[in-house]
This record gives C-alpha cells, structure tokens and sequence, in this order.
C-alpha cells in the first residue's frame, strides 16, 4: 500500500544515514569576500515575491510527507513555522490520499494551520487526472511536479514507463490555473532537461541536486537485496553544477536544493543565479523534535544568510546574484567539460 511506503520513508529518513557519499560541490564555491562591504548589516533584505505571495526568507521547505496518519502531526509542525516565519511549504506526493480519501487530513492539515503561506502541492509527471484534485485538497499556491526516476528504478514497487513525461507535463501546465514547478527528487536537472521543461510550459524548476538525502539510498533500507541501491547510492548531478547549468539554460525562477544545510550553502546557490533555496532532511528531522528546533533551524539559516550578504556587500538577494566568485575543483571541471563559462563569475563587478 502507498500509505505503508510513505510511513517507511519517513521513518528511514528520520533513523539511517541516507546522504549522498559524494558532495554537493559548494565546497568548490568561494565567494569573494568585501572588506569595504559598504552597507549595515541590520538593513539587509532577504525577502522575496513568489506569484503575489510576500516571503520572508528564500527558503523553501521542500517536498518532504504526507499520505500516511503519521505524517499529519509532522506537517503541522512544518505548516506552524512557514505560517509564522513567512517561507514556502512543499508536501509530500498527494496520491496517496486522492487514492484513499482518508488520508487527506495528512494533506490537508498544512491550510488549516497556513492559511496564508505559500504552499505547493505534489503529484508525479504522468498523473494528469491528479492535478486538479492535488491543487483543490489544501489550495495548494503552485502545484509541483515530481521526477524521480533513479527512485523508481530502485524500490520494488516502481514505475519504470517514462515515456511521454513531457507530453503530460505539458498537458498539466496548460490544465491547471495555478503555476506549475518542475522538481527533481535528489539527482538534478540538466541543462538539456530544463529547456525541456521550460518548453513544456512550467513556470519553476526545482533542481533538486545530488550532495542531500540519496533515494537510492532510502530504498536501499526497503530493499530485500541491496545491491542496486548501493550501486546507484551517489548517482546524479552535484546541486552546485545542476544550478549553473540550469540557471544558463532557462528564463523562469530556479530553486537550488539538495544538500543545503546553511544560509552560506544559500548564498554561494543565490550567487551562482538561483532564485531560492531549498531544503527537506533538516526540516523533517527538526519537526521530529519540535517546533522550537523548527524555529531554531530557520533563525540560523537567514542569520547565516545575511552574514554572508554582508560579508559580500549585498543589500538584497538581486545584490547577492551579482557577487563575485570563484569556482573550483571537480565542479569547475565538470561544468567546462559541459561547455560553461566559469571564468565570468569571478569579474562581475570589475
């Protein structure tokens, strides 16, 4: 059943080690630190518009549960703090419960306790005769579609068809009356698959890079026999080089994510083009232990935002897309071999 698939997931993610062994490439980023940073710290903006909507922070809580019982109190715990510190919210696929209508409270949940945040609703790229319900369960404000491929190969119960995933994410942006984003789950997007998508008519992309949470390596656990799992552990593209290729490629907002930990991570993906950020792992391990470390998470996260804006001379996050920096190691080679101009990051103000 989905819902006991989703219970296994959460409980993984909250008790094994499921990171990637590889990084994300952001230790290959330095930013070129100001020494005459010319502003005041306490006036720096780290605020955002995303479709009408005001955010606080350029954080997202990314796509994380939900179609299981246990999952309600989670993302009610998730719903409380976007309401309150003014950041988007992603839930979990909504299958589950437009399948099993009793689960939608676990769904449902996040409204009655955000009614003004931001929050995206979730279902996978072939499930066109989802979209409508998946939008109408909670007025979900962007509807995301999920890609996750390597996941399907790996766990026993997978769909493996990927044949016309364009066609139907075309047919759901044309469909639906809400914005539409694109999201990997953990292995990133490439430059080839964003101006897919960007043709196809959404309106985001999510890269979901690899460096987090490996889903090769949460069906690892599930599997009887570890061997695909395992092989496939580090599969995928490093968040810090699916970020420049895809912010090369498109002209619609681009969320970084997969492996971000800090406001530094943040700032190093804001400054190589991305819109915002993301985050999943972090944010459901701390909703395991409570609000006050929910809170306490994303405190952190903007304080290290903006120290790391000032320490670059950025009064807001436009500012900080135009910081110089310098990128390195694997990631500059990988993105050179793929024909990316790195050099142009490091004289962008000179």
């Amino acid at each position: 059943m989905i819902s006991d698939r989703k219970l296994e997931h959460l409980l993984i993610c909250k008790n094994y080690d499921v990171n990637y062994k590889k990084t994300t490439g952001f230790e290959d980023i330095d930013l070129i630190h100001r020494a005459l940073p010319e502003i005041n710290k306490e006036n720096i903006d780290i605020s955002t518009d995303v479709f009408g909507k005001k955010l606080d922070s350029p954080l997202f809580i990314t796509a994380i549960t939900g179609g299981h019982p246990s999952a309600k109190a989670i993302n009610k715990e998730l719903a409380i703090v976007a309401e309150d510190k003014k950041i988007g919210l992603g839930l979990g696929s909504q299958r589950a419960a437009i399948v099993h209508p009793e689960l939608n409270d676990t769904y449902t949940v996040v409204r009655d306790y955000a009614p003004n945040a931001l929050l995206l609703g979730n279902i996978g790229a072939p499930q066109i005769e989802l979209a409508e319900d998946a939008v109408e369960m909670f007025d979900a404000d962007i509807l995301a579609i999920h890609l996750n491929p390597l996941q399907e190969s790996i766990q026993p119960e997978g769909d493996v068809d990927a044949r016309g995933y364009i066609d139907s994410i075309s047919e759901i942006s044309r469909s639906i009356n809400v914005p539409v984003m694109a999201k990997e789950t953990g292995t990133g997007i490439s430059s080839e698959d964003a101006i897919s998508l960007e043709n196809a008519g959404v309106n985001f992309i999510d890269i979901e890079g690899a460096g987090g949470t490996s889903w090769a390596a949460v069906e690892t656990y599930r599997a009887e026999g570890r061997y695909l799992g395992e092989l496939f552990w580090d599969w995928g593209i490093p968040t810090a080089v699916s970020t420049v290729e895809v912010v090369n490629s498109v002209n619609i907002p681009v969320i970084s994510s997969g492996g971000i930990r800090s406001g530094l991570d943040a700032a190093k993906a804001i400054a190589l083009g991305a819109d915002a950020v993301g985050m999943a792992l972090p944010a459901l391990q701390n909703a395991y232990k409570g609000q006050e470390y929910l809170v306490k998470m994303i405190d952190n996260f903007n304080e290290s935002l903006k120290i790391a804006m000032f320490l670059l001379g950025a009064n807001n996050l436009e500012e900080l897309k135009q910081s110089n920096l310098i990128i390195k190691g694997e990631t500059k080679n990988w993105l050179e071999s793929r024909g990316f101009d790195t050099k142009k990051y490091a004289k962008r103000n000179l």
